[in-house]
């Protein structure tokens, strides 16, 4: 009996149990999810926690009710991987044994990571909506917000969804519109990139963006500390940038037993080969969504595309032949901008973000890089979507691959 244990019950954990569990015969197989708890975060949802857009009970669900059966739900903190010994060692002292071995363990906001960001004004001038505290409590901070210098700050990549603090600042906005105070509110949009996002054309898109609301950029900041006597970001060039409220999305790390475990980098993800996802020193680990280092956005599309090459991969790999499946790359993301309106973004490792139509060409229905309400439709749509088909392993009509039909390259 060969054993698979996955390390992780989120978005790329459990498509994977539901995907493999339908492949992998159960006399033959044993299959294990180990997480340290029963609850699954819709992540998306907590942008808008802070909105009134989502209650608190539309963003989690218990883990164990997407759990196929035939898949044994463990629940424990996992204290290190032994990797020369083919065990999963939890914090109570209990192992799990595997043949092979699954690691989708996520990411997660690790604000004790910044000088100053937990002092005296965290959650009192100083908010994050990365998690689901952080987000209830922000929703508190801006019904009291009532004018001033209203800040977001990203401390540095790679960061879960990377547009979403851009999405959160086009919210905001449109929430103080709406509320009647825009004109007492000066917003700033701090970033450690050159620009409002990574690559040239979306950059440039979504900094003009920025500009026609009258946000104003700081690029290239790395900071070194906040200080909470002048409430102000400081960075390691010196410069500040001071606020009234600040909404930071703090340093994102992989899980600490990925250190421990001696099988990370500095920031806690696995190293794997960037196209099969393998580990690039056991031969019988993977590193799966927000664990791995690929060099791709750490996004539900992500894990959703990467998985559907690994499962191919994995059935490969476990008889003996060569894994044929290689992961692009591909993240397609919706951009809320605020007024019922947002964008998408389909891109990939090599081809940035351009205009045109997806997933049909001419059709649609929706637009790239284009603000319209079918693409904030989609963006509510899809957590009926990752509810009752993603996280299930059913099978989305969209390519794993990303295409360039329907796309118009502007270089």
């Amino acid at each position: 009996m060969k054993r698979l244990v996955v390390v992780g019950g989120g978005t790329a954990g459990t498509m994977i149990v539901n995907k493999l569990r339908r492949e992998l015969k159960t006399d033959d197989w044993e299959i294990a999810v180990i997480d340290r708890d029963d609850v699954h975060p819709y992540q998306p949802g907590y942008l808008f926690l802070p909105f009134g857009v989502y209650s608190a009970a539309q963003v989690s669900r218990s883990r164990h009710t997407f759990l196929p059966d035939g898949v044994n739900f463990v629940i424990g903190d996992v204290d290190r991987v032994d990797a020369d010994g083919n065990c999963v060692i939890l914090a109570d002292g209990r192992q799990v044994p595997y043949d092979y071995l699954v690691i989708a363990s996520g990411a997660t906001p690790r604000p004790d990571q910044t000088e100053g960001m937990l002092g005296p004004q965290w959650r009192e001038s100083i908010f994050d909506f990365y998690s689901f505290d952080g987000a209830q409590a922000l929703a508190g901070a801006l019904e009291k917000f009532d004018g001033g210098r209203f800040v977001v700050h990203i401390t540095d990549m790679p960061i879960k969804c990377p547009v979403a603090p851009l999405e959160f600042t086009f919210l905001s906005d449109a929430y103080f519109r709406q509320r009647g105070i825009r004109d007492r509110v000066e917003m700033v949009y701090v970033t450690p990139l050159s620009g409002a996002f990574t690559k040239p054309i979306s950059s440039a898109h979504l900094g003009s963006m920025l500009h026609d609301r009258n946000i104003a950029v700081e690029t290239d900041f790395l900071v070194e500390r906040i200080d909470s006597t002048s409430k102000s970001l400081v960075s390691y060039d010196e410069r500040t940038v001071p606020f009234d409220l600040l909404v930071t999305i703090p340093l994102n790390m992989g899980a600490e037993f990925v250190s421990r475990s001696g099988l990370g980098d500095d920031l806690n993800y696995v190293p794997v080969d960037k196209h099969t996802l393998l580990s690039t020193v056991h031969p019988n680990i993977f590193a799966v969504g927000d664990a791995s280092d690929i060099p791709a956005s750490k996004a539900g599309s992500v894990a959703h595309f990467a998985v559907d090459i690994f499962v191919g991969n994995f059935l490969q790999h476990i008889a003996g032949k060569k894994m044929t499946g290689s992961f692009d790359g591909h993240a397609n993301c919706f951009i809320e901008s605020g007024d019922g309106k947002g964008l998408l973004i389909d891109f990939n490792y090599d081809t940035e973000p351009l205009p045109g139509k997806y997933p049909v060409p001419v059709v649609g229905p929706f637009s790239l890089l284009k603000e319209t309400r079918a693409n904030h439709l989609g963006k509510l749509a899809f957590r009926w979507m990752y509810w009752n088909v993603l996280l299930p392993g059913r099978p989305l009509p969209l390519p794993d691959k990303m295409s360039m039909v329907g796309k118009k390259n502007e270089t």
